[in-house]
């Protein structure tokens, strides 16, 4: 299995930027699809962004497209959200998720679909 740590929340003004790590271990990070989830208070687990094993296909929710950016570096074995133009509604725990995958450039959306789930991380966006 997989092991996966997220670092790098924290508190940001409004407008500002933070970029997640997701940093995996345990086995070839090149074969899992991986994604990055939110959970803010009292709200439903959302989908936020995902990746194919390659890096060359992404997806992102609505709410974060044009915003956030994700990216993988698979020889370093860690994932990344780029997240700029932070709002306070992005205030969230944010995880990353891996599964894996053979298709190289699949992507998955469902949270339902990843087996491999990070601890999580705060971010807190002030207005």
């Amino acid at each position: 299995q997989v092991q996966l740590i997220e670092s790098g929340g924290g508190l940001v003004q409004a407008g500002g930027s933070l970029r997640l790590s997701c940093a995996a271990s345990g086995r070839t990070f090149s074969n899992y699809a991986m994604g990055w989830f939110r959970q803010a208070p009292g709200k439903e687990r959302e989908f936020v962004a995902a990746v194919s094993r390659s890096g060359a296909r992404t997806l992102y929710a609505d709410s974060v497209k044009g915003r956030f950016t994700i990216s993988r570096d698979n020889a370093k074995n860690t994932g990344y959200l780029q997240m700029n133009s932070l709002k306070p509604d992005d205030t969230a725990v944010y995880s990353c998720a891996a599964d894996f995958i053979t298709a190289p450039h699949n992507i998955l959306r469902d949270a339902r679909a990843y087996d491999y789930w990070g601890q999580g991380t705060q971010v807190t966006v002030s207005s």
